[in-house]
């Protein structure tokens, strides 16, 4: 996992920064106007189309957190006791990120161990997925 968290709180962070750069983007752009006048004029316009379709982005990213978030499971976490969600086998605490699953075969391993398992996994279905179907 690149973030450290819970799922649904990763993608909501992907929501947060498309709707900030879209926000950035679109200010900027229309500061153009401001330093270049009429040239300026393209630079908002493009500005302005970029900005909207990260903020469209966003609000996909969000709508897609929000129906996730509906329909998952959503259970007491062993260490601090409060009610999360959790998407898939194994998942973390959107408190205090401790590694939750359902697998037993997972349950005493470490943070690295799940991590290299995760990759392990993925490498070995990566080449299959690869191959041509004649």
């Amino acid at each position: 996992m690149i973030f450290k968290t819970a799922k649904i709180v990763a993608f909501r962070t992907w929501g947060l920064m498309l709707t900030i750069i879209g926000m950035g983007l679109m200010v900027l752009g229309t500061a153009g106007i401001v330093f270049w006048g009429q040239a300026g004029k393209v630079v908002a316009a493009i500005g302005l189309v970029i900005g909207l379709i990260a903020m469209m982005g966003s609000l996909a990213i969000y709508f897609w957190a929000g129906m996730l978030s509906t329909s998952v499971k959503e259970i007491e976490c062993p260490e601090c006791h409060k009610p999360t969600k959790m998407l898939g086998k194994t998942d973390r605490c959107m408190f205090c990120r401790t590694i939750l699953t359902t697998d037993i075969q997972q349950a005493n391993i470490t943070d690295d161990e799940l991590e290299e398992r995760q990759k392990h996994q993925e490498a070995q279905s990566a080449p299959q997925s690869a191959t041509p179907h004649h």
